[in-house]
């Protein structure tokens, strides 16, 4: 008896495929970066123009520096954002990485780390490296009033801010700091700490609940 090959193979390659976009979808909040750049990110022969050069290019992010990736990725309207893009800010680099397994790293400045913070009253996530591009908190596009105190009592940043179509708002604070934020909103506020001293501290302060 013949059994029918061809329709399973169908249905397994259509499960495939279902899984693999599942898996871009729930990637998560940051994902990690590869451990290596791909062997395809060296100069492209007979071009004044790197692979990365080109991969950025592709999102329109070409020639732009990192505060300047950061900015147009954090502000985009959620609806617009690329949905194969992960931007993970970390400490000493924002890294970049899409589905094709492509890579660009830029780094931070020398002196300031860029921190996310979503303020929240009824849900949040967990997450500790801000990605540009799949993060989101509760109040979109709310105004809040934002105040960052160091440790020794200055006072860094005291602004009404309005928070990012994903929910965020994007600090720039100074390296090798802790401090206290706190947020207020409609009567409600929280605090949260902040840390730019190592490595792995933290980019994405998704715990600060306002009560």
């Amino acid at each position: 008896m013949t059994h029918p090959i061809v329709p399973r193979r169908r249905d397994l390659l259509i499960a495939v495929a279902s899984v693999l976009v599942a898996g871009l979808a729930l990637a998560g909040c940051s994902a990690p970066a590869p451990e290596s750049a791909p062997s395809g990110f060296a100069s492209a022969p007979d071009s004044g123009r790197s692979a990365g050069d080109e991969f950025l290019a592709e999102y329109d992010l070409a020639g732009l520096d990192t505060a300047g990736v950061i900015e147009r990725l954090d502000t985009m309207p959620v609806d617009d954002r690329p949905a194969d893009l992960l931007a993970s800010v970390r400490p000493d680099a924002l890294v970049l990485t899409d589905d094709q397994e492509r890579e660009a790293e830029l780094p931070m400045p020398d002196d300031e780390v860029y921190i996310s913070v979503a303020p929240y009253r009824e849900q949040t996530h967990d997450c500790h490296f801000h990605s540009l591009t799949t993060c989101l908190g509760e109040l979109g596009n709310a105004d809040v009033r934002v105040t960052l105190t160091g440790a020794d009592g200055d006072v860094l940043v005291d602004e009404t801010r309005e928070t990012f179509d994903n929910g965020f708002i994007g600090l720039w604070v100074p390296r090798g700091v802790e401090a206290t934020l706190t947020v207020e909103h409609e009567g409600r506020a929280g605090t949260a700490t902040i840390a730019t001293r190592n490595e792995d501290d933290p980019t994405c302060i998704t715990d600060l609940r306002l009560t």
